[in-house]
């Protein structure tokens, strides 16, 4: 089946959003009648990503014949049950395209590929697309169409009125023209016939302006109607589904997914249908006000409404350009000083009201939270700041291709912050900024002015990498739990462990590819109240900020956080690829490992996160006592700086005494995919060699295990260090560096007594 075929199906909401994302320019049917032809040569490319300067002009242009020559031989060959209407609009739609594209036949290649890569997202995600279950959608989809008609009609009732005033005051202008001749006139009889007719006149241009007076009432009130409606498909776009927008923004600093840019195409799509029904609208008011006032005539007990529906109507256009000015790419929420970071900035009515040719300048600056409520209050952007960024002004861009006005800042940089004087326990790292966005544009003809803002998301400013944990432990609340009509940035102090427990699960998904099981959660859920708790636990169960980042665990020097984030951080550095394939366990008490194992063969081990090594993940398996008894043993925790020695599977494959993972699972089917291939000799004069772990009895376990093909000494390099972890029963961890067998070489080439030496330490 066709990707058009299967786009064909889907709701009808989704297929509006797709006709606006084509645009004008190029009409949906023409998508459809030429349909295979247009897929067959943009998406039978396979790993093709176009942009606008690998795309050959020559080819561009190619196809943009092409697809007009298609055009056109379709429209000839429809079948004789298609509508003469739909053969005119393909060859309109031909004349259209050679129009507009013949001088930059890369642009309609571009747009049309990310149409169809557009179409593919509505096929694999019609959720991101549009919520189709949601009946708000489509009432926000038939109010713009409601009030496209209204302002149609509205306009060409306001053209017919004008016409009406235009004959009216050609027939005031007769009436004073004749006045003035009645007194020229000395005939008693002919004046009394003029006199007649002049009063005949009036009668007639009396009710003419009662008929035009009774028009111009009835088009108010469907100024204000339209008005009414145009309020409330606003507040639905702006205050539902842009705020929603904004809302998700925070959840996926949280690591959340589904923020989709294509939902905020749609939202501009809307948006800019709204800001071309407004001010159309606006000037229709005017044009209703300038007619009425040539007339000059007084209307007793009749109110004029029409000044306070330009007032309502120029609050509409305001209220949605400021909202509109959104951040489409937020800045990194953990800013180190001196250090490159990127935002983009994007007005969502650019292709509208003539912003677009003045390239209005953004400039940006950083600013406390006070100076950010400040901001808020007074609903103007503060000229103050509390820090130095360079690289912090640029001009918003019409890109032909995307239809979006923006401006991407890709080279700023924190000079210097100035802090707020803490209180109590307060830190830098719990102290939080923001990137002020602002800037100033006219639209329509110049004779409104805009100054519009807006605030990024809370910032924390760190120096050093080792403040980032508890920097993003400040940031992963907010995000979580920030209101967005919040006083900036105000959070709960206490929230249910439920909702805390979706956010960690949410980032630790995001950092490492796959989520927590619910047990993993439950762990951690007793792992951050120290206490043995019944599963499910209460959805009234709440942690306070204190207990998640602040108050250090039982018998440890770390917080809670501090020991989530060392396991995510070396999860996603080291242990990505076993963690995705279920390998790994992780989130387990050691009492509860060790009762899985006990019931279990000998050899069989599975990976936990270690309780006391911040990053550190242990091996617990199961070996036997000299009387037979099954016995749990614990590999001293490897952190990431063993890791960068040799891989966690590489391990595993050294470790002999191992050999089933949890429960039954071969090893080398769980690890062998992730194992280093044997090194070569770099050098064919070398004999290559490599690193291997060994178990140590430890001190207080007098078991030894054999090794066969092993050096006797150990007395090497140790990893990790023995004042670490794991006085417990088990086995401390050691390298030892092996050489590998050696390759055919000529004797010659090597010296006899080196090679004596190392044979005899192997065999």
């Amino acid at each position: 089946m066709s990707l058009w075929a299967r786009v064909s199906q889907l709701p009808q909401p989704v297929l509006e959003q797709l006709r606006y994302i084509y645009g004008e320019n190029f009409p949906i049917e023409v998508r459809h009648y030429l349909a295979e032809w247009i897929e067959n040569r943009l998406l039978n490319v396979p790993n093709y990503q176009p942009d606008q300067e690998s795309i050959c002009e020559q080819d561009a242009a190619s196809f943009l014949n092409e697809l007009i020559n298609e055009l056109e031989r379709t429209a000839i060959n429809l079948p004789e049950h298609d509508s003469m209407t739909i053969r005119i609009r393909l060859n309109d739609s031909a004349r259209n395209l050679r129009q507009h594209f013949s001088h930059n036949p890369a642009q309609l290649y571009l747009h049309l590929y990310n149409c169809l890569q557009r179409e593919r997202q509505c096929i694999a995600y019609p959720e991101e697309c549009v919520n189709v279950q949601d009946p708000e959608i489509i009432e926000v989809i038939n109010g713009l169409h409601e009030l496209q008609r209204m302002v149609l009609e509205n306009g060409n009732e306001n053209r017919n009125m004008v016409r009406d005033y235009e004959h009216l005051l050609l027939e005031i202008h007769e009436i004073t023209k004749n006045k003035a001749q009645l007194e020229a006139i000395e005939s008693p009889q002919l004046r009394e016939h003029t006199r007649t007719a002049l009063a005949q006149q009036e009668l007639k241009v009396n009710d003419t302006v009662n008929h035009i007076t009774g028009k111009r009432l009835n088009l108010v009130t469907k100024f204000r109607r339209t008005i009414q409606l145009t309020s409330q498909v606003q507040d639905k776009v702006l205050h539902k589904y842009l705020t929603q927008w904004k809302i998700n923004q925070g959840f996926a600093g949280n690591g959340a997914s589904g923020m989709s840019a294509s939902n905020l195409d749609t939202i501009q799509a809307w948006c800019e249908s709204l800001a071309e029904i407004i001010w159309n609208t606006k000037d229709q008011i005017r044009l209703a006000m300038k007619n009425k006032s040539k007339l000059n005539i007084e209307e007793t007990n009749l109110p004029d409404y029409l000044p306070q529906h330009l007032v309502d109507v120029t609050n509409l256009l305001k209220t949605l350009i400021t909202t509109t000015f959104i951040i489409e790419k937020q800045p990194p929420q953990v800013m180190k000083t001196n250090t490159r970071f990127a935002a983009t900035v994007r007005l969502l009515i650019g292709n509208t009201l003539n912003i677009r040719m003045s390239n209005p300048v953004v400039r940006v600056s950083i600013i406390s939270e006070a100076q950010a409520q400040a901001t808020q209050q007074s609903n103007k952007a503060s000229e103050q700041s509390c820090g130095e960024i360079m690289n912090n002004t640029g001009n918003l861009e019409y890109n032909e291709t995307t239809k979006q006005l923006s401006v991407s800042f890709r080279n700023m940089q924190l000079k210097k912050i100035k802090r707020a004087e803490k209180k109590g326990t307060e830190s830098v790292m719990d102290e939080k900024f923001a990137l002020l966005f602002q800037s100033s544009f006219a639209v329509g003809h110049g004779d409104l002015v805009f100054s519009v803002w807006t605030i990024s998301l809370p910032v924390v400013v760190i120096v050093h990498g080792n403040q980032e944990p508890q920097s993003w432990a400040t940031i992963t609340w907010d995000n979580a739990f920030a209101d967005i009509n919040r006083v900036p940035f105000h959070v709960p102090d206490k929230v249910s462990w439920n909702l805390l427990a979706e956010a960690l699960n949410t980032k630790f998904r995001a950092s490492t590819g796959r989520s927590m099981t619910p047990e993993n959660m439950h762990f951690l859920c007793e792992k951050a109240f120290r206490a043995s708790l019944q599963y499910p636990v209460s959805n009234d169960l709440t942690i306070t900020w204190s207990q998640f980042c602040k108050e250090p665990l039982p018998d440890r020097t770390f917080t809670f956080w501090e020991w989530f984030y060392a396991a995510m951080k070396v999860t996603r550095e080291h242990l990505r690829g076993p963690w995705n394939d279920g390998s790994i366990v992780g989130f387990i008490h050691k009492s509860k490992a060790e009762d899985y194992l006990l019931k279990c063969p000998r050899g069989t081990f599975l990976l936990r996160f270690s309780d006391s090594e911040l990053g550190g993940i242990t091996i617990a398996w199961v070996n036997e006592t000299n009387e037979g008894q099954p016995q749990i043993l614990h590999i001293q925790p490897f952190t990431a700086k063993d890791f960068a020695t040799r891989s966690l599977s590489d391990r595993i494959r050294d470790f002999e005494d191992l050999f089933y993972l949890y429960p039954n699972k071969p090893k080398n089917e769980a690890f062998d995919r992730y194992t280093t291939p044997p090194g070569q000799p770099r050098n064919r004069n070398y004999i290559p060699s490599e690193v291997r772990a060994v178990l140590m009895p430890s001190p207080n376990n007098n078991n030894p295990i054999s090794y066969p093909n092993t050096p006797n000494s150990y007395n090497h390099l140790q990893s990790p260090d023995t004042s670490r972890d794991t006085p417990n029963s088990g086995f401390n961890l050691e390298t030892e560096q092996v050489v590998n067998h050696l390759p055919y070489q000529p004797l010659a080439d090597l010296e006899l007594e080196n090679i004596d030496m190392f044979a005899s330490s192997y065999t």
